[in-house]
C-alpha cells in the first residue's frame, strides 16, 4: 500500500507556464541540460525540441491521443500508439532505439523524449533536405512520417498547416526567450 501511496511522486508534473521556455528550465533544471545535449548530438536546436515538446505532449510525460467513442459514448481505442514528451509511435520509437543506439530509451522520460526529437529531425533533414532550423517544415515530416512528408500527404490538409504555423512561431518565441534565461 505505501509503495502505491509513493509511485504518483514519481512522475514530472508539466511546466505551470509552458509559453515561457525560462519558466520551464526554472521549474525543471534537468530539462535545459538534456535539451543541449540532444542539440549538441543532432544538430536541432533547444527551441525547437522544445517547440515540438510543447505543441505534441503539453510536456506531459504520459500523454497519449484520446481515445475514440463507441456508439458516442464509450471509450474504445486510440487512434494511434504515440505516447509521451514527444507522441512517438511504436514504429518510430523502436527505429530510434535500434538507429540511436539507445535500447533502454522510454518514451516518458524527458531526456530520451529530447534525443527522438533530434534524431527524427536530424534524419528529416539527411532523408529529405529540410534544414535544421525549419521548424515548419520539420514538423510536417514529423507528424506525417518522412514517407507522408515526401508523399506530400500534407498538402490540403489545413489544421496540419496552421499547427506547423504555430509550432515554428512558438520556437521562434522559445529562441527569443531564451537569450534572456539566466
Amino acid at each position: 500500500m505505501l509503495a502505491l501511496a509513493w509511485l504518483p511522486g514519481c512522475a514530472t508534473l508539466p511546466p505551470s507556464a509552458p509559453d515561457h521556455i525560462c519558466s520551464v528550465f526554472d521549474e525543471n533544471d534537468d530539462w535545459l541540460d538534456d535539451a543541449r545535449h540532444a542539440e549538441e548530438r543532432w544538430g536541432v536546436s533547444v527551441p525547437i525540441i522544445m517547440a515540438f515538446m510543447r505543441h505534441e505532449s503539453s510536456f506531459r510525460d504520459d500523454a497519449r491521443p484520446p481515445r475514440r467513442k463507441l456508439l458516442w459514448v464509450i471509450p474504445w481505442t486510440r487512434p494511434s500508439s504515440a505516447y509521451g514528451y514527444a507522441q512517438a509511435t511504436d514504429d518510430a520509437w523502436d527505429e530510434y532505439r535500434r538507429a540511436a543506439g539507445n535500447s533502454w530509451a522510454d518514451r516518458d522520460d524527458f531526456d530520451d523524449a529530447a534525443d527522438f526529437i533530434g534524431w527524427f529531425n536530424d534524419a528529416s533533414n539527411r532523408e529529405l533536405g529540410i534544414p535544421k532550423d525549419d521548424a515548419y517544415r520539420l514538423y510536417l515530416a514529423y507528424h506525417e512520417g518522412r514517407g507522408g512528408y515526401r508523399r506530400g500527404t500534407y498538402r490540403g490538409n489545413a489544421w496540419l498547416l496552421k499547427a506547423a504555423e504555430r509550432l515554428r512561431a512558438k520556437a521562434e518565441r522559445y529562441a527569443r526567450d531564451l537569450k534572456s534565461c539566466s
